[in-house]
C-alpha cells in the first residue's frame, strides 16, 4: 500500500516506490480528490522510470476542468526535466498518455541522455517497452536579434505583435534574459534563469 511503511519525515503527498534508489513522488490534485487506486497506479506506471534516474522527484498535478482530465508529470533528475502534460475525458486515459510521452521523450533522446541518465537504462529493453525511433536535433535556422530591456508586459505585446508563441527579452528590472510565452489556456508564462 502507499505510504505504508515509510519514514513519517516524508512531507505529505510524497510516496516512495518499492526498492532502495525509487522515485520520491509528489501527487497535487487541482480542483479534484485523487483515490488511493489512481495513486497506486501513479506508483506503478513510474515505476517503469526508476531505471533511467538516481535520486529523482516526480510531480504529479491532476486537475479536473469540467469533464476533462489532466495529468502533468514533472520528472527532475540531476538538473535535467522531463515534462509532459495530457488531457482526456478520463483521468486514468491521461495517465497513460502522459506516462507513453515521457517515456519516448527519453528513448528519442537516448544517445545525448546516456552519458546523464543510470549507466545501465539503456542496456536491456523491457519487454513491454514499444520501441522508439531515436531523434537527431537538427537546428534549421538560426536568428540573432538585440535583445533589449523592456518590462515583461512590453515583451508580452511584442511578441503578440510579432505572432509568435514565444519571446525572449532583457528584463528591465533584473537585467537577466527572460522568456515569455503563451499558454495554451490563453494565460502566459515566464521563463527565468536560476542558478544551480
Amino acid at each position: 500500500m502507499l505510504g505504508s511503511g515509510f519514514p513519517s519525515s516524508l512531507p505529505d503527498g510524497i510516496m516512495k516506490n518499492k526498492g532502495v534508489e525509487s522515485m520520491n513522488i509528489l501527487i497535487t490534485a487541482r480542483k479534484t480528490t485523487v483515490k488511493d487506486s489512481f495513486k497506486e497506479r501513479v506508483e506503478k506506471k513510474l515505476a517503469k522510470f526508476d531505471r533511467f534516474f538516481d535520486n529523482a522527484t516526480a510531480n504529479v498535478v491532476v486537475t479536473n476542468e469540467r469533464d476533462r482530465e489532466t495529468v502533468e508529470i514533472t520528472i527532475q533528475s540531476m538538473g535535467m526535466f522531463f515534462r509532459a502534460e495530457k488531457t482526456t475525458a478520463d483521468r486514468i486515459d491521461s495517465l497513460e498518455s502522459v506516462t507513453d510521452s515521457l517515456m519516448k521523450q527519453i528513448i528519442r533522446n537516448k544517445t545525448k541522455l546516456q552519458k546523464r541518465l543510470r549507466s545501465s537504462a539503456f542496456v536491456e529493453p523491457i519487454a513491454d517497452e514499444p520501441f522508439y525511433e531515436e531523434e537527431n536535433a537538427h537546428v534549421a535556422k538560426v536568428k540573432t536579434f538585440p535583445v533589449k530591456p523592456m518590462t515583461i508586459e512590453e515583451a508580452i505585446l511584442q511578441m503578440n505583435l510579432i505572432g509568435h508563441t514565444f519571446f525572449m527579452f532583457r528584463n528591465a528590472e533584473s537585467g537577466e534574459i527572460n522568456v515569455v510565452y503563451s499558454r495554451r489556456n490563453g494565460d502566459y508564462g515566464l521563463l527565468v534563469p536560476e542558478a544551480e
